[in-house]
Parts: C-alpha cells; structure tokens; sequence
C-alpha cells in the first residue's frame, strides 16, 4: 500500500512495522495503530466498514469521506476529524482541533450523517456546513460552532467561547455550559426544561433561541439557564413571560 512523506510515495512497510493475517470480512477487519501518528494524516479516509483503533495521538483528516465502520483514538486528533463524513462512528478520548466534521475550504457539504464524540476539548468552527449526524463534545469548543449549519445535531457539554450558530439555517445546537454572548441575529422563543439529542435527553433548562434571522434561518439554539445568569435579560421578551 502507497502513501505519501512529504512529496514522495513510500510503501507502507518503508514507514511502520506492519504484521497481522488476511482473509477477513470487511466488516470483521480490525487495525491497531501503535504509537504517536501525530503527523500521519488521512486515517480511515472513506473506510466503509470494520474498525481502526489508535493508541495515541493522530494527525489531521481522520475519518475524512468515512461511510461506515468505527474508530477510536486514545490521545488527541488534530483538525478536520470527522471532515464530510456519512456514517459510522468516531471516538476521540482527548481533544480533537478545529473544524470536527467541517468540509475542506472552499467546499460546502460537511459532515451528513454518522456521529463524532469527543471526550476532551474541541477547536472553532465545530460542525461547519453541518447537513446531519450528531457532534458530541465532552469538554468545551471554540467559536463558531455549528456555523453555515443546515441540520444534524451538536452537543457540547462545556463552555463555549461564542458565535455558535452563525448562519445556521437548520440543525440544532446545545451548549451547556456558559457562554460568552448570543449572536443578536438570533431571537428568545421560550424556555425548555430539557432537549433531546438522539435518543439521549439532555436535562435543562435552557434558552431556546432561533435563527440565524440574516439567513432566514429556523436553527434551534439551545443554551443553558443555569449556567448563564447573565442572558435572563432576554425573559422580557418572551411572550407573556412564561417558561415553556
């Protein structure tokens, strides 16, 4: 099997010690991956079924085009994770960088379907493009996450740093934790005591925002009460007062 160091194609054997049988069904296939691949990029691009298991940290473009299968990684993973995927699963039980199911640049089909947890931190821009699939975020994320979103889910358990939702036009967004401001092309439509993500229900309450108006979005922004004091300044504007 060929790859690439830097310009040059190299065998796959040249780089790594590889061992193990052949013969299996695709979907019984399994890899281990040993050892920091930090700088190794495009693991499990496009793979359809089976399952690759990193221990330790991983480059740039995992699970890029993935359809299928699952992967699990021990340490971080660098951006682009999960970049235009369509199904399968993605496991990163460190910190994943910018752009978690995002297209490349220039494109605009993201991540459809399949779904990407993170048990550490995530970068900016979290879900970009976003068309379907489910994005969970243990730790925090940077800006703009789920921007230019068109549905799908996003969940982040932590604190955000702001600008989530811009130009979303469907999807929804859960943020749990606090949250610097709220786009003002986003509007109040009530107060939820929980939201469901898939099938798990994530204990609330929390503001229920939409938008992004400038788009004509219909994206639902959900945002934790309790850990935004400082956003009760929006219950004026909800009709007749009252939590829904």
């Amino acid at each position: 099997m060929e790859m690439w160091e830097g310009n040059r194609r190299r065998t796959l054997g040249e780089l790594f010690e590889v061992s193990g049988e052949a013969g299996e069904a695709p979907g019984e296939v399994s890899i281990r991956v040993l050892g920091d691949v930090s700088r190794v990029r495009r693991v499990g691009e496009a793979m359809s079924a089976g399952r690759i298991v990193v221990e330790g940290n991983v480059g740039m473009h995992l699970g890029e085009a993935m359809k299928g299968g699952a992967i699990t990684v021990a340490g971080d993973a660098g951006s682009w994770a999960g970049s235009m995927m369509r199904g399968g699963t993605i496991e990163i039980r460190g910190n994943a960088g910018d752009y978690v199911g995002a297209p490349l640049r220039g494109d605009t089909s993201g991540m459809r379907g399949g779904a990407v947890v993170v048990h550490g931190n995530a970068g900016s821009e979290v879900g970009c493009f976003m068309r379907g699939g489910i994005i969970k975020v243990h730790g925090g994320a940077g800006q703009f996450a789920g921007i230019h979103m068109r549905d799908g889910a996003i969940l982040v358990l932590g604190d955000s740093e702001g600008r989530a939702g811009a130009e979303m036009t469907g999807g929804r967004v859960v943020l749990c934790g606090f949250v610097p401001s709220v786009l003002p092309t986003f509007t109040i439509d009530d107060v939820r005591p929980s939201v469901k993500v898939d099938a798990e229900v994530v204990e609330g309450p929390f503001y229920r925002f939409v938008g992004d108006l400038a788009e004509g979005g219909d994206g639902k922004l959900y945002v934790s009460k309790a850990k935004n004091p400082h956003l009760n300044v929006y219950e004026k504007y909800l009709q007749n007062g009252d939590e829904a």
